[in-house]
């Protein structure tokens, strides 16, 4: 399958560079597959299309502010963005930039906060890095004086008002800090308020958690010929017994709240029939594209992707389990999404697909 099929043409200005001025407030594409049907709504109407059984499955994943700025003993200036933790208690995987300019044995800091030392750099531009700190560990540290790692296709904030918003909206409002393990929002939660919650509740829909720990591949795109010979990145997850028996005996649909609820559930279930028994840790390397059958999904909340993206082969796939039609119909909805200005990417719009 040649991975062409899914670039499209997207001018930078609907690339959105802020958030909706309520999260709810963005646009909702609707797609109905049964009746091949589209509608155009706000995220606000989503109860209208919801009803009491059904299950909301979502990530819970707390996002780290994990770009750190700090400087090297010569006062070049460096930039480390925290990915995940190394093994060595207190060291991390990071991103560096300039990471040519750090060899091995390399040091930055902040007076008064921490030190990293580079220990280990790999041929993908990973950086293993240990840490001191003057209280706490690096995460700690991140809390205080951390960024949000905003994808690159949003543009740099300058303003202390620019990253506090970015702070709070750079996160679902359900992300349970106990879980802060993501190198990028789940961005499909991001429209979701307090109220709207409570009203899904009050209507008789239901909630069930997961983790997946997003990682920055999530943003690689295909750069082979043909998509089957992309390498997926692995993102590890963790699936309670209570989410894992929501799969199973659920009354209503399954709705996966963004594309990383829909690879942990259906990594998962193309390992167990059944419920795991206990609390699930696994690794999810599943590339999703069509043709492709879904065990676990009966319908997705999702965010506008990237041209070239595997999550855009994902959303392809859901839209014609089986078959490869559902490309087709992606490049008509995408080409009506530009044509209508829909806002695109992390801080954009939403499509629901029933």
């Amino acid at each position: 399958m040649q991975t062409d099929l899914f670039d499209y043409p997207l001018p930078e200005r609907l690339i959105a560079q802020q958030p909706a001025d309520r999260r709810d407030a963005s646009r909702l594409f609707v797609v109905d597959r049964r009746a091949h049907t589209v509608a155009h709504r706000h995220f606000r109407d989503l109860p209208e299309y919801l009803r009491a059984g059904d299950h909301l499955f979502r990530n819970n994943a707390a996002v780290i502010p994990a770009r750190l700025h700090a400087a090297r003993p010569t006062g070049g200036h460096v930039e480390c963005l925290l990915l995940r933790p190394a093994a060595a208690v207190n060291e991390w995987w990071c991103l560096l930039r300039p990471g040519k300019k750090l060899p091995v044995g390399a040091e930055f800091g902040v007076a008064g906060l921490f030190t990293g030392t580079v220990r280990e750099k790999t041929g993908e531009g990973l950086v293993r890095v240990g840490f001191t700190t003057t209280e706490g560990d690096i995460l700690a540290v991140a809390q205080r004086v951390g960024e949000m790692p905003l994808p690159p296709y949003i543009a740099g904030r300058h303003s202390d008002a620019e990253r506090a918003l970015d702070r709070e909206r750079y996160q679902t409002v359900y992300a349970d800090r106990a879980h802060q393990v993501a190198a990028a929002a789940p961005t499909a939660g991001l429209h979701f308020t307090p109220e709207l919650l409570a009203q899904l509740a009050a209507k008789g829909v239901s909630f069930a958690d997961l983790t997946l720990h997003v990682g920055l591949g999530t943003f690689r795109p295909i750069t082979t010929e043909r998509v089957e010979d992309h390498a997926i990145h692995r993102e590890v997850y963790e699936l309670p017994a209570a989410t894992q028996q929501a799969l199973f005996a659920t009354p209503g649909r399954r709705i996966a709240v963004g594309t990383t609820s829909v690879r942990t559930i259906e990594d998962f279930l193309s390992h167990h029939k059944v419920p795991a028994g206990g609390d699930f840790l696994g690794e999810a390397g599943l590339f999703i594209h069509p043709p492709r059958d879904f065990r676990g999904v009966d319908a997705l909340i999702t965010n506008f992707h990237q041209p070239r993206s595997t999550l855009l082969c994902l959303v392809a796939a859901f839209l014609a389990p089986g078959s490869t039609d559902g490309i087709a119909w992606l490049r008509e909805i995408y080409a009506e999404a530009v044509a209508r200005e829909y806002r695109f990417f992390s801080y954009g719009d939403a499509m629901l697909i029933l």
